[in-house]
């Protein structure tokens, strides 16, 4: 187990980890687009096996991920896929845009971010983009480097995303933590020697994160 003083670095992902959860901001959309739940559930999980399986290839969402499939085409291509509850497919312009509009930052997980920053600590966003534009405002507080799989052509689990990032912070991979909110990432990451915390909420991760490191996170 690593100790705390051997830890220098925090590889973090965005969505569903310094946002709230994903299944909330998703609520959000599927209930303004009127959008047939149950169908979108069986959609995105034929998408998300082919992503992370076998046929990564081929995936619509490992194109787009990289880079190597525009917005306009992927938008397209899931409204297809998709049913209202009246029984026809969404508005296909704009759909990721309100898909993504109630991705809520985590503001607990933010802080944390700054902390690290604090006590020394560097910090990476390593991020699957979907093409959503991402709210860099304060970014410069938060991290030390940012890779965005579209703009690095690189996606989580490949194991070139998360040596890319290991480089911009100058870390080896034993001297990292990655958190993530999906697992075969972090199984990616951990055959590298990057220790995982596997996200679920901002109290359990942090706590993971204060006993790793050996010292408190957050502030009375």
């Amino acid at each position: 187990m690593l100790k705390g003083s051997m830890i220098k670095g925090v590889l973090i992902d965005w969505g569903g980890v310094l946002t709230l959860p994903m299944r909330e901001a998703i609520a959000h959309w599927i209930e303004a687009d009127r959008i047939d739940d149950a169908h979108y559930r069986q959609v995105m999980r034929e998408l998300v096996e082919e992503a992370y399986g076998t046929s990564a290839a081929r995936s619509a969402i490992h194109a787009l991920e990289r880079g190597e499939m525009d917005v306009v085409a992927f938008e397209r291509d899931l409204a297809a896929r998709l049913l209202t509850l009246d029984g026809v497919a969404p508005e296909a312009e704009g759909l990721l845009a309100r898909m993504f509009a109630g991705f809520a930052r985590d503001d607990a997980m933010h802080e944390v971010l700054r902390e690290l920053r604090r006590h020394g600590i560097k910090t990476c966003l390593v991020s699957n983009s979907w093409g959503n534009a991402y709210p860099r405002e304060d970014w410069d507080e938060l991290f030390d480097a940012v890779v965005i799989s579209g703009e690095v052509g690189m996606r989580k689990p490949e194991p070139e995303i998360f040596r890319h990032a290991l480089d911009l912070l100058g870390l080896a991979a034993e001297e990292c933590v990655f958190i993530d909110d999906i697992e075969p990432n972090i199984r990616a990451a951990a055959e590298l020697g990057i220790r995982g915390i596997h996200h679920r909420d901002a109290d359990t991760t942090i706590a993971e994160l204060e006993s790793l490191l050996q010292r408190p996170l957050r502030r009375a």
